[in-house]
C-alpha cells in the first residue's frame, strides 16, 4: 500500500487563519501545540487548572489560561492533549456540554475515540494530528525552523473540510515542514499501543532487566552489568536512530555484529513472537484498553505496586550511583 505524505504546499494554514484554537491541557504536547500555533499567527486559548505548575508555565509563556468552557467558546478547533486515562471524564463533564455544531475536535492519540470511550456528536469533526516525537522536540524543532513528522487521521467529517483543518493544524505546529503521513485512528492507536508494550517500553525494559540480572546472578559486579546492559543501550539505539539496523551493524565491531546475527534470534524466538501476537490481539480487541481504564478507575493499585517494585530494584539503585559519575548525562532521577 502506497503511503500518502503531505507537505507545506498541501497543508495551507488558511483553514485556521482568523479563527480561534483551544488547547485543553498545557503539558508536553499541549505547550508545544499552543506556542507553535501562536507563533504561526493563530489565536490560541489554553485551558488549564488554575494553580497547577502547567498553569503557571502557560502564564510564563505569555498565555492567559482559562477554564474549558471559556476556551471552547467560539473555537474552530479544540485540541485535547490530556492524558488518555482522564480524557473521557473531562470530555463528558466539561467539553461535551460546551461543543457547538461545526466545531472540530482534535486529538494527538486515538485511544479514547477508537475504543469509544469518547463518542462525539455527528455534527462535530473529529481529527487527529499525532507528532512522532515528544512535545519538547515539537517545540525545539519548530524554533529552529524545522518540524517533527506527524500522522493525520480524520474519523468524522461533519463539515466537509475536516481534513483541511487538520492539515492546517499540522502546518501550524511545524509538521508540514517534515511531512504529514496519512493514517487512521485504528492504525495509529493499535500500532502505538503495540509498539510501547512490545518494543519501546515493555520489551526493552524487560530485556535490560533480564540481561542485568543474568550477569549479577552469575557473580559479575552490578556496576559492570549496568554498563553492558543499560548504559550502552543508548550507543546502539543512537546508531539505529541515525541509519537503521544496517548502519548500527556497520558501526560496531565484527565480533559484536556476529554475536548480533547468531545470538539475537535465540533471545527473540518464535515463542516470543507468538506472545507478541497475543499482545496485539489484546490491543486490537480493546481488552488492554478496558483493563487500563478499569485499573485507573479502581485506584490503580496494581499499577502503583508494579511501579514501586521496579523503582528501587538493584538495576535502578546501581544506575543512580553510576550516573553521578557521568556529568555529561544530565541525569534525571525520580
Amino acid at each position: 500500500m502506497a503511503v500518502t505524505i503531505y507537505y507545506k504546499e498541501d497543508a495551507p494554514i488558511d483553514a485556521l487563519k482568523g479563527k480561534k484554537v483551544a488547547v485543553i491541557g498545557y503539558g508536553s504536547q499541549g505547550h508545544a501545540h499552543s506556542l507553535n500555533l501562536r507563533d504561526s499567527g493563530i489565536e490560541v486559548a489554553v485551558a488549564e487548572l488554575e494553580g497547577t505548575d502547567n498553569y503557571k508555565l502557560a502564564v510564563e509563556h505569555g498565555l492567559s489560561p482559562t477554564d474549558i468552557k471559556q476556551a471552547c467558546e467560539g473555537a474552530a478547533l479544540i485540541i485535547v492533549t490530556l492524558p488518555d486515562e482522564i480524557q473521557a471524564k473531562v470530555y463528558a463533564d466539561q467539553i461535551a456540554p460546551n461543543l457547538a455544531a461545526g466545531q472540530t475536535l482534535g486529538f494527538c492519540h486515538g485511544f479514547n475515540i477508537h475504543f469509544k470511550y469518547i463518542e462525539p456528536p455527528k455534527d462535530i469533526n473529529v481529527v487527529m494530528i499525532a507528532p512522532k516525537g515528544p512535545g519538547h522536540l515539537v517545540r525545539s524543532e519548530f524554533e529552529k525552523g524545522g518540524g517533527v513528522p506527524c500522522l493525520i487521521a480524520v474519523e468524522q467529517d461533519a463539515t466537509g473540510d475536516a481534513k483541511q483543518i487538520a492539515l492546517a493544524w499540522a502546518n501550524g505546529i511545524g509538521g508540514a515542514r517534515a511531512g504529514i503521513i496519512e493514517t487512521t485512528y485504528k492504525e495509529e492507536t493499535e500500532t502505538d499501543l503495540f509498539g510501547e508494550q512490545v518494543v519501546l517500553c515493555g520489551g526493552l525494559t524487560a530485556l535490560i532487566k533480564a540481561g542485568f540480572e543474568t550477569l549479577v546472578e552469575a557473580g559479575y559486579q552490578p556496576e559492570i552489568a549496568y554498563f553492558e546492559c543499560m548504559h550502552e543501550v543508548k550507543l546502539i539505539v543512537d546508531l539505529m536512530y541515525q541509519g537503521g539496523i544496517n548502519y548500527m551493524r556497520y558501526s560496531v565491531s565484527n565480533t559484536a555484529e556476529y554475536g548480533d546475527l547468531t545470538r539475537g534470534p535465540r533471545i527473540i524466538t518464535d515463542k516470543t513472537k507468538a506472545e507478541m501476537k497475543k499482545i496485539l490481539a489484546e490491543v486490537t480487541s480493546g481488552e488492554f484498553a478496558k483493563e487500563w481504564v478499569q485499573e485507573y478507575k479502581s485506584g490503580h493499585k496494581n499499577f502503583d505496586a508494579l511501579y514501586e517494585k521496579d523503582h528501587d530494584c538493584q538495576l535502578e539503585t546501581v544506575g543512580k550511583k553510576l550516573r553521578k559519575m557521568m556529568k555529561w548525562i544530565d541525569s534525571k532521577e525520580v
